[in-house]
């Protein structure tokens, strides 16, 4: 789990953006400060439970005392209807912080729910579903832990824990063998290297250089098992590009080790959630 000081930050920020300049005019208008309710988030949709961590956050830095009762926790499946917490404190907190904790959680069910999806797809293959550096900017912490609820595993954070040499790279340095040279002249003995291929060629060239990883970038099935050939072991072999629920069979069964998806933390769709008075 991630630690709540590492989350606090990207929650106060989120709520300072929605409070704005006056707070929440509407709330502070009708609800007296006073006022204490109930109220419990629950799923519209079946789906995979994540950033409810992140959401219990907003409602205890709005009110400190909120007693909150976890029913689904982060990397749980709740059903359609399902009550995942329930939260009793000041009315007023809980409809000023509605909106923020909703959208944390959302966005990130959403992300974990796309994730287990895709897992489940390639269950009896050896292939690991992993997420990429396309994230929310300043929610790739949230973002990615999403990933591992729905059971999938994280590539590189940013850009100072691996090398990965892409087309543009090589481009630049004039190819793979120059690329990895300048690379391996520049970083520590601990900092993996993977290199992007887009065709066997490319791959043939590699080989001999010794990396850790290679990644086939949109090869389709049958070229992707020619390359896993290829390699025979000697690197971690990586597939991305064109993966869909439909496609990610085939790719699994190419013998991939690890197949990278942008749009789980790009564009999956939230998880329809509420809270309920």
């Amino acid at each position: 789990m991630l630690h709540p000081l590492t989350i606090e930050p990207l929650v106060r920020a989120a709520l300072l953006e929605d409070l704005g300049r006056a707070g929440d005019v509407t709330t502070d208008s009708i609800v007296p400060a006073d006022l204490r309710t109930a109220a419990r988030i629950a799923a519209r949709k079946e789906g995979r439970v994540a950033g409810l961590e992140a959401a219990l956050i907003a409602f205890r830095l709005l009110d400190p005392s909120m007693e909150i009762e976890v029913t689904q926790p982060d990397g749980t499946d709740v059903p359609a209807g399902g009550t995942i917490a329930t939260l009793s404190g000041r009315a007023r907190a809980l409809l000023t912080a509605e909106r923020t904790g909703l959208n944390l959680m959302g966005r990130l069910s959403g992300i974990a729910t796309a994730t287990r999806a895709l897992v489940r797809e390639v269950e009896g293959t050896q292939a690991r579903i992993v997420c990429t550096r396309k994230t929310t900017p300043g929610l790739r912490l949230l973002e990615k832990h999403a990933v591992r609820l729905g059971g999938g595993h994280n590539h590189r954070f940013g850009l100072d824990d691996a090398v990965l040499i892409k087309d543009n790279h090589i481009a630049v340095a004039g190819g793979v063998r120059a690329a990895v040279e300048r690379v391996r002249a520049n970083i520590g003995h601990m900092v993996k290297v993977e290199v992007e291929v887009d065709t066997l060629e490319q791959l043939e060239e590699l080989l001999p250089l010794g990396t850790d990883v290679v990644l086939l970038d949109n090869m389709d099935p049958a070229t992707l098992r020619r390359a896993v050939a290829m390699v025979d072991g000697r690197m971690l072999t990586e597939a991305s590009g064109n993966v869909t629920l439909a496609t990610v069979r085939a790719i699994a069964e190419s013998g991939v080790d690890m197949i990278s998806v942008g749009w789980l933390t790009h564009s999956a769709p939230n998880l329809d959630l509420g809270l309920d008075i």
